[in-house]
Parts: C-alpha cells; sequence; structure tokens
C-alpha cells in the first residue's frame, strides 16, 4: 500500500518517518494552511468538499479494493467530535462507521491492548472513522505512571507492527493528530460550564488533564515521532479555528480517495442488454 496522497501545500505538516526529528511545538495550532481566509467562504468549502466525499466513498464502497482506517487524535475539546458532523454528514451510512474508544473494561485489559481494536477495524470497501484510537492506551497510561517510557516504546513499535498489517491487507490508515493551543482549550471548557445545553460534555476529569497539559504535549510529540510511518503518516492539523480544521481534514481525505484511482465495477456480461419490464 503506497504511502497515502497529501496535496503539496500541506506537505510541512505530514510526519512520516520513525525516528526523525520531530518538534510539535513548532507547528502553530492557529495556522490556516487550507483557508481561503473568510470563515464563512471556508464553511462554504467544507460543505462543498463534504458532498465530493459521498461521490468518492460511493465509488469507494462499489470498488471494494480497499479498506479505510481514519483516526482522529487529539487532547480533550480538540474538535473530534465537530470533524465527524462536518466532514463525514453528507456520506451515506452504508460503509461507514464510527468507533469512540473510552478506557478499556476490565474484559479488554486481560487481552493485550490492541485486541479490541482489531474487532473495530474496516472491511473491504468500508470506512472507519476512529474517535480516539489505540493510541490512548500508551499516551493515557504513560502520562498517569501507569507504564514507563520503555514499555511506551514496545506498544509504539507493536503499533507500527500492527498498521502495517492492516495496510499490507489493503487498508488505507489516515492519521490526524488535532492541535490545539492551551488558550483555545482553556476557552471551550469554559464554554461547557457556561452553556447549559453543553453541561453534559464537561468531564471533570479533564481539568486534570489539564492540569498535565505540558506532560500530553512531550507524549503526543513522543508518539507522532515514533509513529509516523510510510505507510501510516500522521497529518497535524492545527485546530484553533474549528473551521480550518474540518477544512484541512476534508481537503487530505479527498487527496486520498483520489489518489485510489477507484472506479466502479463493469457492468456483468450476462446483463448487457437487458430490459427492465
Amino acid at each position: 500500500m503506497p504511502e497515502p496522497a497529501l496535496p503539496a501545500k500541506l506537505a510541512r505538516f505530514r510526519h512520516a518517518k520513525p525516528d526523525a526529528k520531530f518538534d510539535l511545538s513548532r507547528i502553530d495550532p492557529g495556522d490556516k494552511p487550507c483557508s481561503g481566509g473568510k470563515k464563512a467562504g471556508d464553511r462554504e468549502a467544507v460543505d462543498a468538499l463534504a458532498l465530493e466525499l459521498d461521490g468518492l466513498q460511493n465509488k469507494f464502497w462499489a470498488d471494494r479494493r480497499y479498506k479505510m482506517l481514519v483516526v482522529l487524535q487529539g487532547v480533550d475539546t480538540s474538535g473530534k467530535d465537530g470533524t465527524l458532523r462536518h466532514v463525514f454528514n453528507r456520506m451515506s451510512p452504508l460503509g461507514v462507521r464510527t468507533a469512540a474508544w473510552k478506557a478499556p473494561s476490565e474484559n479488554e485489559r486481560a487481552h493485550d491492548f490492541l485486541w479490541r481494536i482489531h474487532a473495530a477495524v474496516p472491511a473491504a470497501g468500508e470506512v472507519v472513522v476512529f474517535n480516539r484510537s489505540h493510541y490512548e492506551d500508551v499516551l493515557v497510561p504513560l502520562v498517569n505512571g501507569q507504564i514507563d517510557p520503555e514499555a511506551a516504546q514496545r506498544r509504539y513499535a507493536q503499533i507500527n507492527d500492527f498498521e502495517r498489517m492492516l495496510c499490507e491487507s489493503g487498508t488505507v490508515v489516515v492519521k490526524f493528530m488535532l492541535h490545539i493551543s492551551r488558550g483555545e482549550q482553556r476557552k471551550r471548557l469554559q464554554e461547557r460550564l457556561d452553556d447549559p445545553e453543553k453541561y453534559w460534555k464537561f468531564d471533570p476529569a479533564d481539568l486534570k488533564a489539564r492540569d498535565q497539559w505540558d506532560d500530553y504535549q512531550h507524549a503526543y510529540d513522543h508518539a507522532i515521532r515514533a509513529t509516523g510511518t510510510p505507510w501510516a503518516p500522521w497529518t497535524i492539523v492545527p485546530a484553533d479555528s474549528k473551521t480550518h480544521r474540518n477544512l484541512m481534514i476534508a481537503t487530505v481525505l479527498r487527496s486520498v480517495l483520489k489518489g485510489l484511482d477507484l472506479r466502479f465495477p463493469p457492468l456483468p456480461p450476462e446483463l448487457k442488454g437487458v430490459k427492465v419490464p
């Protein structure tokens, strides 16, 4: 499986070489490489791309030569749910599925950490979007001191092997790290506390994670450095702007799907010339 395609203007946001020098702090969460300059125009562009992605996904489903796993990873409030609403909202439920990952259950902890993940990967022709992912099973325990750096490195090596196996079996793996600033996270968390319609979204555990901001940034930096590969590269998405986040992700997905040379299957010979009565 070749490296997923990426528009040239976004090349600096891609990391696809393990152990290469990488510094997350050098990427500005407020950057807007895909923006046309006006929010309204960007919003219209996202809507147009969502329609185009629907057509490409329809062909992807009919083609059946590939599978696609889209990973949305990021700190709390980085926009994983919003991406699902705005980028994938025009796609038919046929062939598109979402898996949201939380802390593993007791039964899941009794198996290796990838056991539950493998059961949710896409089948032929299917697009599966992970809202959080297997990376949570390294980032969170590492920051909380439940595993040490050596154990984390072993898990990242296992993830690389797992993702390579998926790619060698026909799965296109597209990984997005939604990169927001500490200030933007504060604003979004406060909005959840101030808006009665968003109370349900606030989790007191988010405040503990916020206290660990620097630790999580360091952990993400290491994770991306260790697991950006040619077969499953990371794209870092500046996400302080919700509209730009959606625009950039939709742009990348369109590029990836177009790079697959998808085609509808031909009409079976026995159906040629058939007239429906």
